[in-house]
This record gives C-alpha cells, structure tokens and sequence, in this order.
C-alpha cells in the first residue's frame, strides 16, 4: 500500500476526527479552567491572605525575583489539577450508574418468555 494511500485512510477514519475533535474541545475547556482559577478563585484567595501573589518579588544583587507569579502558577495548576479530578470523578460516577443498570428483557424476549411460562403450566 502507498504511502499516500495509507495516509488518506488514517486521515478519513473516525478515531482520527474524534482524537482532533477531542483535543480542540480539550483546548477550550482548559481555557475555561484556567480563566476560572485565574480570574475567579486566585482573586478570592489573594483577598483572603491579603496579598497579590503576582506583585510578591524581592531583589538578589539587582536581580528581581518574582515569586508571587511563582506561588500563583503553583496554585493555579494545584486548583487546575482539583478541578479535572472533581470532572473525571464524575464523569466515572456517571458512567458506572449507567452500566450498573441492567436493561430490561426485550418485547420479544418477553413475549417469549410468556410463551416458555404458559408452556410449562
């Protein structure tokens, strides 16, 4: 097979569309996150600590270090890390309810099993 050919199929198949697809949404929601952290929570931790993380910085021999940004990039990706947990934990919450519950027998299972049942009487 050509390498062309083969290229063409890997490019058109649906594990493919669905890796892209996957990976694009996958962008999204973490801007979603991440601007939660950012914009949301790191403000309503900086008022409770009574500090803004990103103007913390001191200086070594005329050299600035900005820890604060440090400390915050350190809590975003820890709050970050929470928030994936608490989605995956409920998408498999989710998940195993709906494989816990057992479908029901069929219409025609059912006429079958009431035909197998009157049999027997």
């Amino acid at each position: 097979m050509g390498f062309i050919k083969e290229f063409k199929e890997f490019a058109i198949t649906g594990n493919f569309l669905e890796l892209a697809s996957a990976v694009i949404i996958g962008g999204a929601v973490g801007k979603i996150i991440t601007s939660l952290v950012d914009d949301v929570i790191m403000p309503i931790i900086g008022t409770v600590i009574g500090a803004d993380f990103s103007s913390l910085a001191t200086t070594v021999n005329g050299a600035t270090i900005k820890y604060g940004i440090f400390v915050q990039n350190v809590f975003s990706f820890l709050l970050i890390a929470l928030v994936l947990f608490m989605m995956i934990k409920g998408a498999n919450k989710l998940k195993k309810k709906a494989a816990a519950a057992p479908a029901g027998p069929s219409s025609t299972d059912a006429l079958l099993m009431e035909i197998r049942d009157s049999i027997n009487k």
